[in-house]
């Protein structure tokens, strides 16, 4: 199964996608003010798609405005984490549920292909391909013929949830734990066992969910 060719990206995606990769890579953590013009040359671009990133990220709450200072980075919050991990768990399970098939052909060959890499990524330690690679394979088992509606919600959910997961920084042993989940998930959609892969994908969540939260409160005691 080919990769979908990528989208025209603009001078805003390109700087919308400088920032994640700071903020990903923990160059930018919790606080951090986002400098227009430093991005702008990061990026080789003027500082006016740079306003149009930031007021995009700040919607998508990777970033917050703050008065008399300007767009900071996110700080992490218990409440949103709970929320948001909550209702992307009652809807991957539900998407797999309503694809109701097993997991053959082209699908799975591109789901072994991102479970592949992703061992890479933890073996190396590289949080930000990890990141990219788990939305990459929820996205590919969650995209179905009998899901589409399911999928479309989950990727504004996931825009929105995207920045929880440089959270992994706050909790790297997870990596390996969700990579053998993600393992699991996949076994049992080959196996034909939907009821059993929707229950261990909301158990993923939910463990996804209970590590950051914990890593939050362990970062907050810290601060």
């Amino acid at each position: 199964m080919a990769e979908p060719r990528s989208p025209f990206r603009t001078k805003a995606d390109l700087a919308a996608d400088h920032i994640k990769h700071l903020i990903m890579t923990g160059e930018a953590p919790p606080g951090t003010k986002i400098i227009t013009r430093v991005v702008a040359e990061a990026v080789g671009i003027s500082e006016t798609p740079v306003r149009e990133a930031i007021k995009q990220l700040c919607s998508e709450e990777w970033l917050v405005e703050r008065p008399h200072v300007g767009a900071v980075v996110a700080a992490f919050s218990v409440d949103n984490v709970r929320e948001l991990y909550s209702v992307r768990a009652a809807l991957t399970a539900l998407a797999l549920q309503l694809g109701g098939e097993p997991l053959t052909g082209a699908r799975l060959e591109a789901v072994d292909d991102v479970l592949a890499r992703s061992e890479v990524a933890v073996r190396d330690g590289d949080v930000a391909t990890f990141a990219t690679l788990n939305r990459r394979f929820h996205s590919l088992l969650c995209d179905t013929e009998h899901s589409k509606l399911t999928h479309r919600m989950l990727q504004g959910l996931w825009a929105r949830t995207e920045t929880a997961q440089r959270g992994f920084h706050l909790v790297p042993w997870r990596l390996p734990e969700s990579h053998a989940e993600h393992v699991a998930i996949r076994n049992a959609l080959v196996a034909g066992d939907i009821e059993l892969a929707s229950e261990l994908q909301h158990a993923h969540e939910t463990a996804a969910m209970n590590a950051l939260i914990d890593g939050i409160r362990e970062h907050d005691a810290k601060g």
